[in-house]
């Protein structure tokens, strides 16, 4: 489906039935709607949103601010007809999801996130991925971090030194990413853009007190791209917070425990209605 905003084309496709949850992404919609497992678009309307300037979305990356996303996603929540949605926003993504529910908290019912910086500050964030991963990571995920960086060209691509990474990601240090990438359509404008100037600045915890729409940080033990530890003591700082950690995940719960992802966020919605 297509929304016509100003500047803009907005490409979003559905999956599932029941309350309706936007997914954000900025590589096409394919990747996620291949990660996020049929058990949870056996519980939501899942409709995959590619954020203005990647995938099949039109208009300038580079004029969306936090203010403009919320009025991108409230025109595709009104094409559906929808009264509220909840939003998931993934790793960088999550960023925009809490910002949109922090400025439409009257369309926006729950705000749920995987694998969530609480700072966009990229520098600080890679600084303390590396020493956790020094501290915690067995000598076999290293090894295989080593090996699999050794083996890249010259002249790799973003998307092989992604794969590269996967001891980074996955619980699995070995698991076979590529499958689940095959159709990305990577936006690099837009994502040089939110890692840039949208998000260099920005902290969950600035104004805490105007994000009163109930958030879920969902965390992978074995995430060391963005580790859990960074989020020790934010959680109480903001108004309604719950975060849950995936003993046996890395930056994607959803996909690598997915009955127990979707077991703890039906738990939490329903218990905050």
């Amino acid at each position: 489906m297509i929304v016509s905003v100003p500047g803009a084309e907005l490409f979003y496709s559905t999956r599932g039935e029941g309350p309706t949850c936007l997914v954000l992404s900025g590589i096409g919609t394919k990747p996620y709607e291949r990660m996020t497992p049929p058990q949870l678009s056996d519980r939501f309307r899942l409709v995959y949103v590619d954020l203005r300037g990647s995938g099949q979305s039109t208009g300038d990356p580079t004029a969306l601010t936090f203010d403009l996303l919320a009025e991108d996603l409230e025109a595709i929540r009104a094409d559906l007809g929808a009264e509220r949605t909840a939003v998931l926003g993934h790793s960088i993504w999550s960023a925009l999801a809490i910002e949109y529910g922090r400025r439409r908290p009257g369309s926006v019912s729950h705000v749920i996130t995987a694998g969530a910086p609480p700072r966009g500050d990229m520098a600080w964030l890679m600084a303390q991925s590396t020493v956790f991963f020094e501290a915690d990571a067995s000598e076999e995920r290293k090894q295989v971090l080593r090996d699999n960086l050794a083996a890249l060209p010259a002249e790799a691509s973003p998307g092989q030194s992604m794969l590269a990474q996967t001891p980074m990601r996955f619980f699995d240090p070995h698991f076979d990413a590529a499958p689940l990438f095959a159709e990305a359509v990577p936006g690099m404008g837009l994502l040089q853009h939110v890692l840039g100037s949208l998000t260099r600045n920005w902290d969950v915890t600035a104004g805490a007190s105007g994000l009163c729409v109930p958030l879920f940080l969902a965390h992978g033990r074995y995430d060391y791209v963005v580790p859990y530890v960074l989020w020790d003591g934010i959680p109480a700082q903001l108004p309604d917070a719950t975060l849950e950690i995936f003993p046996r995940s890395g930056h994607q719960p959803f996909l690598e425990e997915t009955d127990r992802f979707v077991s703890a966020v039906t738990a939490w919605m329903a218990g905050r209605g």
